[in-house]
């Protein structure tokens, strides 16, 4: 007799899975989140916090070992440290509380996620100084109370903890006044289904349960009462009583409290108030504040990071003005390479929440990176599409559509980027053996992805055999930017070249100032 099939096991990929799916989910309804935000105060970032937290939980697991509690135990520590207000700290109590009942477990079943939502449930609920009904406290609730007859087998846990979450957001308007007025939902709830609805679609091979977000516009108060400030720090080396002293404090300072831990020793602090000082002294006594941000919220509908934006790192005005007429910011390159925090800077001069990064050089790739972990850390979705050479940053503009998805735009510019293969013509200052053979000072060399495989003495002939030697794997177009020592028809030759050898390849020629080669070639 033939048994019934086994379900797939959820393991550390199937974590990370959900974690991706969560981002993936959250990016897509950020918008319709920001703008049913009303409670408890109008400041239309709900989706955003909420994106910006569970990146930060995504990418604290790319170093994580590829064992389930370890990745649930990144993901909780990664959601702590970049919590972004009351709907972010929640949400990483929500992976905490998983976390902690999984942190042995080398698979989760139906039992073991049962008992991780009312432990996440539990664990949110002692987060806030003063919990209201109708919020994603109460979602949470409703979808761990909602378990308790499905059985331990893991579909039908995550089918009915989804179910009674969508269930209990329907009824948030009821039980709150400010959400009935305005007539939505809550939107940190809705925040929590969507991340459960993302873990049903990784179980069920797909399938969701919740519907889309509404598409209307809601109505919000344009003037906000209550406290001017948000208060936002880490909190390292504080006592778990320590801790509860300094909820305490902070309530007696305003509302929205909710101080949240990953259960390692780290601690994420929130307050909405009117004495900033009070709040941060609050956190000295307790234990070493970090990472203190204050966001004012009459100045947050201007500050809040919205849209989307390219920073293109570029030598020399020439370049820089070919870039930013091709719709990039521009981080200007100058004798020395920029550091992190350079480039984290220039992400956020931006003011995008989504940011395309193109280094546009060899060397800068490892720092690019860096600097988008730290600045999704710090509130924004950052992408390094990987160039080596402005031509292929060049590329990827081509290709960049705003009204694009963000996620599936970055797909597309590294896959352009990608397919352009780089070449370019440097002048040798000295002697050397190269893999083309030996060189002597004032020689040509001509380069493909950053290996010599031309040497020659005439400009113009270098030049022509290695825009050959790159169009032998084919290709459509050829870009040509030319540099302040390249000889001044250097250009003029390679499209006469072309016009008569290759007239189906197009060619498109810039001037480019200081670059560090002579000449560099980009072919797609």
């Amino acid at each position: 007799m033939v048994g019934s099939p086994k379900a797939p096991e959820f393991g550390a990929e199937a974590a990370r899975s959900w974690a991706r799916e969560s981002v993936a989910a959250l990016e897509r309804d950020r918008a319709a989140l920001d703008r049913i935000n009303v409670y408890p105060v109008a400041d239309g970032d709900t989706g955003t916090n909420l994106l910006h937290t569970m990146s930060s939980a995504l990418a604290a697991v790319e170093g994580a070992p590829d064992v389930l509690g370890d990745v649930l135990g990144a993901l909780a520590a990664g959601a702590v440290s970049g919590a972004r207000g009351n709907s972010g700290m929640l949400l990483s109590q929500v992976l905490r509380g998983v976390a902690e009942q999984l942190r042995a477990a080398t698979s989760m079943d139906g039992a073991a996620l049962r008992a991780a939502l009312h432990q996440a449930s539990a664990l949110a609920a002692e987060a806030i100084a003063e919990p209201v009904d109708g919020t994603m406290l109460s979602v949470l609730r409703a979808a761990a109370e909602g378990t308790g007859d499905a059985g331990d087998e893991l579909g039908e846990v995550v089918r009915a903890a989804t179910a009674a979450a969508i269930e209990a957001l329907a009824r948030t308007p009821g039980q709150l006044p400010a959400l009935a007025a305005a007539g939505v939902v809550d939107a940190g709830g809705r925040g929590l289904v969507v991340l459960l609805d993302a873990l049903h679609a990784v179980v069920h091979d797909g399938a969701r349960l919740a519907p889309d977000p509404p598409a209307a516009d809601v109505t919000v108060p344009t003037e906000q009462g209550g406290y001017a400030y948000e208060v936002m720090y880490l909190l390292a080396g504080a006592e778990p009583d320590g801790v509860d002293r300094l909820r305490t404090a902070l309530a007696e300072l305003g509302d929205c409290v909710s101080v949240v831990g990953d259960g390692a020793g780290a601690w994420a602090v929130h307050v909405h108030c009117d004495d900033i000082g009070g709040a941060i002294e609050a956190g000295i006594e307790t234990g070493r504040p970090s990472r203190i941000r204050v966001q004012r919220f009459a100045d947050q509908a201007v500050a809040h990071p919205v849209g989307q934006a390219v920073l293109a790192c570029v030598a020399g005005d020439a370049l820089a003005e070919l870039f930013r007429a091709e719709g990039a910011e521009v981080l200007p390159l100058g004798d020395a390479d920029p550091q992190v925090s350079d480039l984290v800077a220039a992400i956020e001069r931006t003011r995008a929440a989504h940011v395309v990064l193109l280094p546009n050089e060899e060397g800068l790739g490892e720092r690019a990176e860096l600097a988008a972990k730290r600045a999704v850390r710090d509130g924004r979705d950052v992408v390094v599409v990987p160039t080596a050479s402005p031509v292929q940053g060049l590329a990827a503009l081509a290709v960049h559509d705003p009204a694009r998805r963000s996620a599936d735009d970055a797909v597309v510019m590294a896959e352009a980027a990608a397919a352009t293969r780089r070449g370019e013509l440097r002048i040798a200052e000295s002697e050397a053996l190269t893999w083309a053979g030996r060189c002597a000072p004032g020689d040509v060399l001509g380069l493909v992805d950053g290996e010599v495989v031309l040497v020659g003495r005439d400009f113009p002939s270098v030049a022509r055999d290695l825009v050959d030697r790159m169009l032998t794997a084919g290709g459509e177009l050829v870009t040509v930017l030319v540099g302040d020592r390249a000889p001044a028809a250097a250009a003029d030759r390679i499209v006469e070249h072309l016009a008569r050898h290759r007239p189906e390849v197009e060619c498109a020629c810039y001037p480019a100032g200081a670059l560090p080669a002579a000449l560099l070639l980009g072919v797609e």
